[in-house]
């Protein structure tokens, strides 16, 4: 081999040992700058806290009563069990993390991303007391809801609609989070899914709830006005086959658009589905939100929308009245009804209210914000009308509350692996502030005799607090 030979062989080695360092270097780059957020936040990497000799902070609730809470580190315990698991989540050595357990890690643990970056640099300068952290969530009403939930799997959801702040937030079936990493094979194996966080990541068919947005874009659509008469003989016939209304029932002749919500006409819903075609069904829902992301607080589902373009007109009737392939959470739910209580606006939901140093200083406090302008003040309000005569003269009676005015809307999902779910969402204005909701209730029946009820009982609870 020649001296030139040799000088061009250690040339492209050294060029090649330059590139795999680079490539090197760009990798390292990208866990430590670009990656790291999201590697520190990750529910499984166990890898900080378990390395620090740390006492977690207490979770509390609005009122500053322990929901979570630790006496030294490596210690954990939950005093209202499975009441707020949904909410406090679990923790464990093998499983990681979920709910405010994996949202409020590090001011649990007094560990910023900062300082998770840093390594062992991090851990020196690091606090063996986690920080508390408060939230918005009320322990009597999440107590009440869940007793009223009764042995229904399902779930409720309480905001408040002018702020964003969750108040409630239960699902059933659910276990003690202190019992989850020991049963964690059984668990997971469970066909009733107790892990489910129902509130935010049980996705279901709306049923009829869903006529509150639809009576919105139908109206914002200009495909009717609020004087229109519909017909409804109990069938509407679509090619050689035909949607029904509940039970067989007929509204007769001359319905206008607030008697039809009112009870819940299929034939109506259906029809006004069909005039806006897939195209005006998409710009609604996602006028709404629906295929918007809401924040890193709640791991929720994303909801599963049918693809409107291709829908026919039998599928698109079926996008009006709530089947169809359409599936959403009761957050989201409960947020559109928020809408119809608060000028047309949804705010961010949010859990946490203020993160506490161990000193008693507060760190960090929320500061609620405009999620979406969904609808007109004006259209609101005409909804908002609708909804309350669903209540006061229609099949939401049974959450009607004396000398509060409460709005909602029943739902039946049909479902065909048993009995049909009943939903109840709506809002009330209290002294106090205005709240929305959102129950649902599986294998139940309508939502007029069993999540109604529920929503009554949060409501008359809360009007005097």
């Amino acid at each position: 081999m020649g001296h030139k030979d040799i000088k061009k062989y250690i040339l492209h080695c050294s060029l090649f040992m330059m590139a795999c360092f680079l490539c090197l270097f760009g990798y390292i780059v990208y866990l430590q700058v670009i990656a790291a957020p999201s590697l520190a936040a990750n529910p499984m990497n166990r890898r900080g806290n378990a390395a620090l000799d740390i006492t977690r902070g207490a979770i509390l609730d609005i009122n500053g009563r322990e929901l979570a809470k630790s006496s030294q580190p490596g210690e954990r315990s939950y005093p209202y069990g499975e009441i707020m698991a949904p909410v406090t989540g679990y923790l464990g050595e093998t499983i990681g993390s979920d709910g405010i357990e994996s949202v409020a890690g590090n001011d649990l643990t007094g560990q910023s991303q900062q300082l998770q970056m840093l390594g062992p640099i991090g851990q020196a300068m690091q606090s063996t007391q986690g920080n508390n952290v408060k939230l918005t969530v009320d322990a009597d009403i999440q107590q009440l809801a869940y007793e009223a939930l009764g042995n229904h799997r399902g779930a409720v959801l309480v905001m408040n609609a002018e702020t964003g702040a969750i108040i409630a937030m239960v699902s059933k079936p659910t276990v003690d989070p202190t019992d989850v990493e020991s049963n964690w094979k059984s668990l997971t194996a469970r066909e009733d899914s107790p892990l489910l966080n129902r509130a935010t990541q049980g996705l279901y068919p709306p049923g009829s709830t869903i006529k509150v947005l639809i009576a919105d874009a139908a109206l914002d659509e200009k495909v009717t006005d609020l004087n229109e008469k519909f017909n409804c003989n109990g069938k509407l016939q679509i090619g050689n086959e035909y949607i029904g209304e509940s039970h067989g029932a007929v509204h007769g002749n001359n319905l206008i658009l607030k008697d039809a919500l009112t009870e819940s006409c299929n034939v109506t819903f259906g029809t006004l589905a069909m005039r806006m075609h897939g195209k005006g069904l998409e710009s609604a829902f996602d006028r709404f939100g629906f295929t918007t992301p809401i924040n890193s607080e709640f791991n929720e589902s994303k909801c599963h929308l049918p693809k409107f373009s291709s829908l026919g007109d039998g599928d698109t009737a079926q996008v009006g009245i709530g089947q169809g392939e359409t599936l959403v959470t009761p957050l989201r739910m409960a947020m559109l009804a928020s809408a119809y209580v608060n000028h047309g606006k949804i705010m961010v939901p949010y859990l946490v209210e203020e993160v506490i140093s161990p000193v008693g200083l507060v760190i960090r406090k929320a500061s609620p914000s405009k999620w979406m302008d969904v609808t007109s003040e004006k259209r609101a309000n005409i909804i908002g009308g609708f909804m309350e005569n669903v209540v006061t003269n229609g099949t939401g009676g049974a959450a009607a509350v004396s000398g509060v005015r409460v709005i909602g809307k029943t739902g039946t999902a049909e479902n065909s692996q048993g009995a049909d779910h009943g939903w109840f969402i709506g809002a009330a204005e209290l002294p106090k502030g205005k709240i929305a909701f959102c129950i649902i209730v599986e294998n139940s029946g309508g939502g007029g005799t069993v999540a109604a009820p529920i929503a009554r009982q949060i409501i008359t609870a809360l009007k005097d607090r």
